[in-house]
């Protein structure tokens, strides 16, 4: 059973590329109300700009999911906007670098862990006491396959998702008595703008037509969320046909 997004509102970090984009594209095309953000403005303005074509009505704003005033920010425009929030959407997050523990220092450390379970943390932490007050909405929080299956360069990124796996779920205990539901979404490898911003990552080399892409990932956020009250998917895990994770 599924409903309509027509009226809704999302909060979804990190539009400017990537499986956040195409979320935010098929939300507005869905006619959901948007409130996104990202760094990166370039991509932040050309998302948005899709989007209000497509209808729907959209607050964007440069923020930085690791600062907690990015979403106190979007708190508030849900709240002015439309007096609720139906979907919380964290998608920002990345690898930053991938190398050997011993390449890895304090701060590169202490970035991957803010920038995927901190923001994470922050992100539910400041719109749980609203989502509890409505007795609806839904999270999708992500995660990696890095967090199931493991290969070199990747510890530290692999501890952060693997913590937000374990955060997601026991804030599905919290919220689940209140009418709210937590997803745990689980992306396996895409070639998205994700390899870019990582250092010692290289473009996946495979083949493209069984590789997942991005609409996959808003196809599935999507259809989680237009479950109608009462279900929820307490995990996706969504992995190309072309990526091999049968290691340990």
């Amino acid at each position: 059973m599924s409903e309509s997004l027509q009226g809704k509102v999302a909060v979804i970090s990190g539009v400017g590329s990537g499986f956040a984009k195409a979320t935010a594209e098929l939300f507005a095309a869905k006619g959901c109300g948007l409130v996104v953000f990202d760094l990166n403005q370039v991509g932040l303005d050309a998302t948005a700009d899709v989007c209000r074509r497509a209808g729907a009505k959209v607050i964007a704003f440069r923020g930085d999911a690791t600062q907690q005033s990015t979403f106190d920010r979007a708190l508030q425009e849900c709240l002015t906007g439309w007096d609720k929030v139906d979907f919380l959407i964290n998608f920002a997050g990345g690898a930053l670098k991938v190398a050997p523990i011993e390449e890895m220092d304090d701060a590169i450390c202490h970035k991957i862990i803010d920038l995927n379970l901190m923001s994470t943390i922050l992100s539910c932490r400041t719109f749980a006491p609203q989502l509890k007050k409505q007795q609806f909405g839904k999270i999708v929080n992500v995660s990696s396959v890095c967090d199931r299956r493991s290969w070199p360069g990747w510890s530290v990124y692999s501890a952060a998702k693997a913590a937000v796996n374990a955060f997601s779920k026991c804030l599905y205990t919290e919220l689940r008595p209140h009418g709210v539901g937590v997803t745990l979404l689980v992306p396996g490898g895409s070639s998205t703008g994700f390899q870019a911003a990582a250092a010692g990552v290289k473009n996946f080399e495979w083949d493209e037509s069984l590789a997942v892409r991005p609409e996959h990932f808003a196809d599935m956020v999507y259809q989680t969320c237009a479950l109608s009250r009462g279900g929820c998917v307490s995990e996706m895990v969504l992995i190309g046909l072309a990526q091999d994770i049968s290691g340990f």
